[in-house]
């Protein structure tokens, strides 16, 4: 074993790829000739992280145009000549627009593709990185002539800062060497542990290794049926011979990469990046690649799924979850649509169902992870387990680097756990339901406060005339020398003061009415007999 131990510089700041971007057109301004959309582009939960990017239709169109390329079809409104500045129809083609972008989005694939970067991002993705690949390959050869660089695959992989390139050993012309080159993350160690590697470097800026090419590809060629020199895209976006494993390749498979797993975690190494993808097929088994990745410090491609579960804090129930989802892929030929997965309907083989299980159930995202231990237990998957020897020295930088890579996952699973709390607050406060049911509460505190409220005081003055005064004549209180009766409390005697003067006044007019048209003389015959006023 060989190992080199680097750390870069503490300026140097790079972009985690795998964080999603969030789109939402805002507006939409007509030029001259043309209309603009105005986009809001978020990454991640803060919205502090956020910028404005101005696009027109015919950049949407130029987008669609590179994506269809790779076989992927969206619906993007189409195009229009005349009409096409009315105000109902930029409208009606913003909300397509708004469509099509969630579809990118959201899904896996598309989210992390270059173009989509560029077009969300352009400042952060206006490097040309195949071009700084090859100048940096190239510098690197000329320390060893017998190298020579074929051709490039241009996006043979997912990750946008690692390039792939067809090279040659001059001195054995027949054999076929793949070589990657990828930007480290930003504290990284890199380890060479049982992968088969022809020619490593190693700077502060890149990563360069070489390994023998596989003409059967990775699992995941297998399970799709193509050709691993294919375009990312092209080959997984929606593949048309897609199939599932066979039980016995499930058993074969899976038990391997568990006793790669168990190797690994024995000897205090991680791994962090398991998937289709990363398994290379032999003809004895399988072989895990890309094992320095997780101390390159590289994002894994699983992470925005999970870091939604606070239960998978570590690198070993990492593992185990990227386990489950590479189980599920090889028993259905598809990754799952969402995880956690409600229920395993029509599964080709009832043994593999208890294990998907405990994988990838919502119960096992709650509570945790099975142990790698307890996997290979179970009947499909006993095996027996060596044990890898690592240096103290180097086990004790792996554990540093581990240890920083599960903070950094700690941290941002509290932050996106704070996130979705402040959410569902919000979406409650805003809900018609919960609106009514405050309204609804204000009553009842406001007429529990009105039957509550103490008696009220005695008039100042006793017989309110003062008060009357003021209230009849517009006049402030303090005309009347009672500055005290303009306070909230005596307000009630002044209301109450108000009511007696109309009532006073009703009843004054009434017996003017009586006196004009003499009826008090017949009222009060009426009342009382003669005998009594004669």
């Amino acid at each position: 074993m060989s190992s080199y131990v680097e750390t870069p510089s503490p300026g140097r700041q790079l972009l985690d790829d795998t964080v999603p971007l969030t789109a939402t057109i805002e507006a939409s301004q007509n030029l001259q000739s043309h209309t603009e959309y105005i986009i809001r582009v978020q990454r991640g939960v803060s919205s502090d992280n956020s910028w404005q990017v101005i696009r027109r239709y015919s950049d949407f169109d130029a987008l669609n145009s590179g994506l269809m390329t790779c076989g992927v079809a969206l619906p993007l409104p189409p195009k229009k000549l005349i009409g096409n500045m009315d105000r109902e129809f930029i409208a009606e083609r913003q909300r397509g627009l708004q469509t099509y972008l969630d579809r990118i989005t959201q899904h896996p694939l598309l989210c992390s593709c270059l173009s989509v970067k560029r077009f969300l991002d352009p400042n952060s993705y206006s490097t040309n990185y195949t071009e700084i690949a090859l100048q940096q390959v190239s510098m690197f050869f000329r320390s060893d002539p017998k190298w020579e660089v074929q051709e490039p695959l241009k996006d043979m992989g997912w990750r946008i800062r690692k390039k792939y390139f067809m090279v040659k050993n001059k001195e054995q012309p027949k054999e076929k060497y793949l070589l990657s080159w990828v930007r480290p993350g930003l504290t990284y160690f890199t380890l060479y542990c049982s992968v088969p590697l022809v020619f490593s470097s190693v700077s502060e800026s890149s990563v360069l290794l070489i390994r023998p090419f596989s003409e059967s590809g990775s699992l995941r060629d297998h399970i799709c049926k193509v050709k691993p020199r294919e375009m990312f895209l092209k080959k997984y976006y929606s593949p048309k011979k897609s199939q599932g494993l066979d039980l016995p390749h499930i058993r074969l498979y899976g038990r391997t990469i568990l006793e790669t797993l168990s190797l690994l975690h024995g000897a205090g190494l991680f791994y962090g990046h398991l998937h289709c993808g990363n398994v290379l097929l032999e003809d004895s088994g399988c072989r895990l690649l890309d094992l320095e990745n997780g101390v390159l410090g590289v994002p894994s491609v699983l992470r925005p799924a999970f870091t939604q579960f606070r239960k998978i804090n570590s690198s070993e129930s990492v593992d185990v979850f990227s386990f489950g989802v590479l189980l599920y892929e090889m028993t259905y030929g598809r990754p799952p649509d969402s995880v956690p997965v409600v229920q395993f309907t029509d599964v080709p083989h009832s043994a593999v169902a208890p294990v998907l299980q405990s994988l990838l159930s919502t119960e096992a995202c709650k509570f945790g992870m099975p142990s790698v231990s307890a996997l290979l237990q179970t009947p499909q998957t006993k095996a027996c387990v060596r044990v890898l020897q690592v240096p103290s020295r180097l086990k004790e930088a792996l554990k540093t680097a581990k240890e920083s890579l599960e903070r950094r996952l700690h941290e941002e699973q509290r932050l996106l756990h704070q996130h979705r709390r402040l959410t569902r607050a919000q979406s409650h406060h805003c809900s018609d339901e919960e609106r009514k049911r405050r309204k609804l509460l204000a009553r009842k505190v406001l007429s529990s406060q009105i039957h509550t409220l103490p008696p009220p005081p005695p008039s100042p003055c006793g017989c309110c005339n003062c008060e009357i005064m003021a209230d009849s004549f517009g006049l402030p209180p303090q005309d009347f020398k009672w500055p005290h009766l303009a306070t909230p409390m005596n307000n009630f005697w002044r209301r109450h003061c108000i009511q007696c003067i109309r009532k006073v006044f009703t009843a004054l007019h009434f017996f003017h009415i009586l006196l004009c048209y003499s009826l008090i003389p017949k009222l009060i015959q009426s009342i009382f007999p003669s005998k009594f006023y004669t």
